[in-house]
């Protein structure tokens, strides 16, 4: 883990690439404590050692299903697979989960050291509390993010690639029907892929969406005073951040710090992972409004990960 100093720094963006109804603005002031934060996502190895000594069973798992891009499926699983009306580059495949991230017949072999994915909100904060940590909240995710930069657009600056080097793995190409994987990557990168930012934290942006401790909400008087804000007390869904492999400028740019959008707490898919946190002073649960268990959701209605338009 790195220990973040903490400190006051600018939180959210007006910016003409973001989008108003996220809720990324007003930029305002917020203070953070010290803290630390786990350098890489969580990797699928780590998850393994926790699965194995603990017995856990992923929602994905339970509810039998999850998303995964249509463009890494099997021929005959594309046909077979429901796919959302509105992003219908998604398939809801039966049996795919962090184990088989593809479904039947995949596997991780050969991904170990790549950020686990089809990770819920609930199955985040059950391996957080294993390994005696936490969920950052939103404005930790943010502050640690901006690498001790003000205002700049990705956690390195202003411009997406600088001097023409890739600092993200992105979606390269036209979404959704082509990716050149012009930065190494058609899917997952490896957690410790490309510089890490000023804090020596790596792919805060890009990679997988990673899942804080706060519930959504666009009304930010609930981080005033701004001093270690944790969002509303209740919500529907649980904020992500990052963006992911398969955000692209002309859908989904929220690759950007400033970024924002969220999903409910049993959803996953194939593009979403997490990292913990540490109090420097102590445990803190990070959710104030829900049982300290992993509730039962055999029986949820599973909710698109493409939530909001997140890529």
């Amino acid at each position: 883990m790195v220990t973040l100093p903490g400190g006051e720094f600018l939180m959210g963006a007006d910016d003409a690439e973001g989008f108003p109804e996220d809720g990324e603005g007003p930029v305002r002031p917020v203070r953070v404590d010290a803290f630390e934060l786990d350098a890489y996502a969580v990797s699928n190895d780590r998850f393994a050692a926790f699965a194995e000594a603990t017995g856990y069973v992923t929602d994905a798992e339970r509810i039998g299903w999850s998303y995964v891009f249509a463009g890494f499926l099997r021929a005959e699983l594309r046909r077979v697979s429901p796919r959302p009306e509105h992003t219908p580059w998604w398939c809801g495949v039966d049996g795919a989960s962090w184990r088989a991230p593809e479904g039947p017949g995949s596997s991780t072999d050969g991904r170990g050291g790549h950020p686990v994915v089809h990770a819920s909100w609930n199955d985040a904060r059950a391996y957080a509390r294993w390994a005696g940590k936490r969920l950052p909240t939103e404005a930790e995710w943010e502050y640690a993010a901006r690498g001790g930069l003000e205002q700049r657009r990705y956690p390195w600056g202003d411009d997406l690639d600088p001097g023409g080097e890739h600092r993200c793995n992105i979606w390269r190409g036209t979404f959704p029907t082509k990716n050149t994987a012009a930065d190494g990557y058609r899917g997952t990168a490896p957690v410790d892929a490309f510089a890490p930012n000023g804090f020596g934290l790596y792919h805060m942006a890009g990679n997988v969406w990673e899942w804080c401790a706060d519930w959504w909400s666009t009304d930010h008087a609930t981080a005033r005073p701004a001093h270690n804000p944790q969002g509303p007390p209740t919500g529907t869904a649980k904020v992500i951040r990052g963006g992911s492999h398969m955000c692209h400028a002309s859908y989904c740019n929220r690759y950007r710090v400033a970024a924002r959008t969220a999903n409910t707490v049993d959803s996953g898919g194939g593009h979403t992972g997490f990292r913990c946190a540490r109090d420097r002073t102590g445990p803190w649960d990070g959710d104030r409004a829900r049982p300290a268990q992993p509730r039962d959701v055999s029986s949820s209605g599973w909710s698109p990960a493409s939530c909001r338009g997140a890529g």
